[in-house]
């Protein structure tokens, strides 16, 4: 059982970079350089849940876009 001290009370911030990969960022923080907000913010597992929701193609969009250069997908 956890105690009230060791629960994480941290709001989080969904961030993506210029591959279109997603990560969370305790939202108190300058991001780190190349990243930006997603648009969503809120718990640990609330932000974790949206990302698994949006990013249905892991691949970094460089992948993506060869890919789809060769006519693969």
């Amino acid at each position: 059982m956890m105690s009230d001290e060791n629960q994480d009370t941290t709001v989080y911030e969904v961030v993506v970079n210029h591959e279109e990969q997603y990560s969370i960022w305790p939202a108190d923080r300058e991001l780190p350089l190349g990243w930006n907000k997603a648009g969503k913010s809120g718990t640990k597992a609330e932000c974790l849940a949206w990302i698994e929701e949006v990013w249905t193609d892991m691949r970094p969009l460089s992948l993506r876009k060869a890919l789809e250069g060769q006519g693969g997908d």
